[in-house]
């Protein structure tokens, strides 16, 4: 009843948030009558492990296939935000295939999440922890956003406006993501997980998480307990579906457009990331008239809507 009672909350929260206009529902299938281009980075990756995409593709979709429990977790979550399980399937299928090597069994999962409790580490850059980095006065513009979502998208804005491959105060940044610069103290590019959920993407999303799953809070001071929640599958599996949920609701209440229906866009923007900014970016090129732009996939979700007859045989 607690759950139900919060998923109405939710709902009454976000249908009012929405555009009074009529959506425009992106219809089903590739936009692309050819996969575009896998970037090169993935390209070297699995031949570097002696794979090749097919094989990585079949792993992971045999693992979903053979493991029923996991895919009982699927189905319940994606009930829990209100989302149709196959856009989580389709995440896991594309991280998968193109970014790592499926393990054969979940319990493969547990046992790598369990390795990593206890380390000390933290989200710093050059000896400057995050904590301390967005008390500059930069971000005096985000002190008054409450929700993580709102507050660490703002800070991912000032970022790239005021930092991102600059030199401030006499300190030089990379012009790289936040992300990579602040989140990630192993290795640059190193997602973990089920999942492979960035750390500031779980940042973001600990709101939503905490009101619909339950799960404890994040925040930035306690690496660890990011990293925990982001490598434990059953965790995870709030986060995979709170950036989908995320996804559909920043394309209709900010461009206009439903991507619910799409599993291909879904899966794209949980490549790429930054949902509320590229649907602001086609919010604003569709205002300047002409034929509506609909958003198109990229190569991670051409293989989703590509194969989705094959992924919705496992649900």
């Amino acid at each position: 009843m607690r759950r139900l009672l919060t998923s109405l909350t939710i709902a009454v929260a976000l249908f009012a948030a929405f555009p009074s206009f009529a959506l425009e529902v992106v219809p089903p299938g590739n936009r692309n009558a050819e996969q575009p281009p896998v970037p090169g980075a993935s390209v070297r990756r699995t031949k570097g492990t002696r794979g090749t995409f097919d094989s990585k593709y079949e792993k992971i979709r045999d693992l979903l296939a053979s493991d029923h429990a996991l895919m009982a977790k699927i189905k319940k979550t994606a009930a829990a935000y209100d989302i149709d399980p196959i856009h989580i399937v389709g995440a896991l299928v594309g991280e998968h295939t193109y970014n790592v090597d499926a393990y054969d069994r979940l319990q493969s999962y547990y046992v790598k999440a369990a390795s990593y409790a206890g380390e000390n580490f933290r989200f710093a850059y050059q000896g400057e922890s995050v904590e301390t980095f967005v008390n500059r006065p930069q971000f005096a513009k985000c002190a008054g956003k409450t929700d993580s979502y709102t507050l660490w998208n703002c800070r991912e804005d000032v970022w790239d406006e005021d930092f991102r491959g600059k030199t401030v105060d006499g300190k030089s940044f990379p012009n790289n993501r936040f992300s990579a610069v602040f989140f990630q103290p192993f290795y640059a590019g190193q997602t973990f997980g089920l999942g492979q959920v960035n750390p500031l993407t779980a940042l973001m999303l600990t709101d939503l998480v905490h009101k619909v799953s339950g799960y404890d809070k994040l925040n930035e001071k306690d690496a660890g307990s990011v990293y925990k929640a982001i490598m434990d599958p059953d965790i995870s599996l709030a986060f995979i579906a709170a950036a989908i949920r995320r996804s559909i609701d920043d394309y209709k209440q900010i461009a206009g457009m439903d991507i619910s229906k799409n599993p291909g866009i879904t899966a794209t923007l949980y490549n790429v990331g930054n949902s509320r900014q590229r649907a602001a970016a086609l919010a604003a090129r569709n205002k300047s008239g002409g034929k509506t732009v609909l958003p198109e996939e990229n190569y991670y979700g051409w293989l989703i809507n590509d194969k989705l007859d094959d992924l919705r045989r496992l649900l």
